[in-house]
């Protein structure tokens, strides 16, 4: 048995599970639908497998050692993180909550719970764009990837399997809370509820994406 495999499951699951934007992103998307909740949620696997990917190529270890075009993507994501947040306190007052009779709000009339096509489009956008832009990703893929390929085996193999792994964690991971957001849709959809969350995401994003833009560079 394989004992560094086994270590590094741990670590990258309790990596991928940590609260952080693309989770407070896959919840309010979530609370819309289903759908959007899992569109949601394959973007933000999409943007892990970004990461992955340029770490197995060993791009990353060019971006973590340019500062300028490090600090280029901090101000990205931090500005992207930074927008959703914004937004989604913006639509706590410019639409305001239905009183649970009429279906969520950004779904069509005709199809409760399912959004537009245009809707699926953006919250999948949503995701990957949280994920990809976040410039903490680079550098925890450089550092963690390498500590668990044993020594003496060929690096590209078992880096692409260390990162192929961390992809299918976020694929059951991040599509089960879109679930049980959606499970528990009718309670968590109460006006009084979903207000609160709504809020409570919109200040989460906010401060995070505040403490990209105006923090010091991250390495």
């Amino acid at each position: 048995m394989d004992a560094q495999l086994i270590a590094f499951t741990g670590v990258a699951a309790g990596m991928v599970a940590l609260p952080g934007a693309d989770f407070t992103v896959v919840v309010r998307n979530a609370l819309a639908s289903r759908t959007a909740g899992l569109a949601t949620a394959l973007g933000v696997a999409g943007g892990l497998l970004v990461h992955t990917a340029l770490a197995v190529a060993g791009l990353a270890a060019v971006l973590v050692t340019m500062p300028v075009l490090f600090r280029t993507v901090q101000l990205l994501g931090g500005a992207y993180v930074l927008y959703l947040g914004l937004s989604a306190l913006y639509a706590i007052r410019r639409r305001p909550l239905r009183d649970g009779s009429g279906p969520p709000s950004g779904t069509r009339e005709d199809e409760p719970g399912r959004p537009a096509p245009r809707e699926f489009g953006r919250a999948l956008r949503q995701g990957f764009l949280t994920n990809a832009l976040n410039p903490k990703a680079p550098v925890l893929f450089l550092s963690l990837l390498p500590q668990f390929v044993p020594h003496g085996q060929p690096p590209l193999p078992r880096t692409l399997l260390l990162a192929a792994l961390v992809v299918v964690l976020a694929l059951i991971w991040f599509p089960a809370v879109a679930l049980l957001v959606d499970r528990l849709g009718r309670w968590l959809r109460r006006p009084r509820t979903a207000r609160a969350i709504e809020g409570g995401s919109g200040v989460a994003l906010t401060g995070l994406g505040l403490a990209l833009v105006t923090g010091p560079l991250l390495r």
